[in-house]
């Protein structure tokens, strides 16, 4: 099953048999002060920086967010979706929690974007399955409603719930792309064998693709890259399609790309060779 997002020029195709799909986290005022006093004052100027540096880090979308509570996320969000479109080719996420914020995303979007995100309780259903159907996009659908369950099994419910609803409304089962919800590991033991074993239920049982915000398994811990790199070779084998990460991060970047190498989604390294010599000639120019 492919999930197929993209921009006016553009196309990026997430699949089991598809290289890793690394979604940039960075445009987000989540814990950057600066950033969000910017969009307090209607000033999105820091995300050309963003995008630069993501998309030299290897992106293959961008994830999309300016919501702050003392901003206009509406007006925001209908800016800043043609501001990014003009600095990338790559396809974006539209990511937030304001359903008028979605609408006027989708708006003023060019192409087939990826909504972040629904959750399973019915009115959120209700609310924004009808917006993306309309706007013909993609939708993650995390697997929780009114409570974040830990139970693997109670969360392949759940994303059974957003699939067949998202059915009901005429999007197919290719276009929604379940969150297993990653956890801080730091707060819970088992919140990464827990993940794992909901990806596994949900690809034996659904056969979606998936996604997950992979900065959260790490938060509040030393060394996040090491682990983060190592929590996204470790998903991706077990089935894990995309991850919203940090891509500005060469350690974490470079562990997704050599597990698409070594599960056969690079076929002879032809990726992960030219990225390796490309690397060489700037080192010694």
């Amino acid at each position: 099953m492919e999930t197929v997002l993209q921009s006016s020029s553009r196309t990026v195709v997430i699949g089991p048999d598809r290289p890793f799909c690394v979604i940039g986290e960075r445009i987000n005022p989540t814990g950057r002060k600066k950033f969000q006093a910017e969009l307090q004052n209607g000033d999105l100027s820091r995300i050309e920086g963003d995008v630069a540096q993501q998309i030299a880090g290897g992106a293959d979308m961008l994830d999309v967010n300016v919501g702050d509570p003392l901003a206009d996320e509406v007006e925001l969000m209908r800016q800043a979706i043609p501001l990014v479109q003009g600095l990338t080719d790559v396809p974006l996420v539209i990511d937030s929690s304001v359903i008028e914020a979605l609408e006027a995303g989708l708006g003023a979007y060019r192409g087939k974007a990826l909504v972040n995100s629904v959750t399973g309780e019915d009115e959120r259903l209700e609310a924004i399955l009808p917006i993306v159907a309309r706007h013909g996009a993609a939708v993650i659908g995390l697997a929780n409603d009114d409570e974040i369950p830990m139970e693997p099994q109670r969360r392949l419910e759940v994303a059974k719930k957003i699939v067949s609803a998202a059915g009901d409304h005429g999007i197919g089962p290719e276009d929604v792309v379940i969150d297993p919800l990653a956890m801080p590991v730091g707060a819970e033991p088992r919140a990464v064998t827990l993940f794992l074993e909901t990806v596994r239920l949900i690809r034996e049982e659904l056969g979606v693709n998936m996604t997950c915000g992979a900065s959260n398994t790490s938060f509040g811990l030393p060394g996040r890259e090491t682990l983060g790199a190592s929590f996204l070779a470790i998903a991706a084998s077990h089935g894990l399609t995309s991850a919203i990460m940090d891509a500005r991060s060469q350690e974490i970047v470079e562990a997704v790309r050599a597990s698409d190498f070594l599960l056969g989604h690079d076929e002879w390294g032809a990726s992960w060779i030219a990225a390796y010599r490309k690397k060489q000639a700037a080192a010694a120019a």
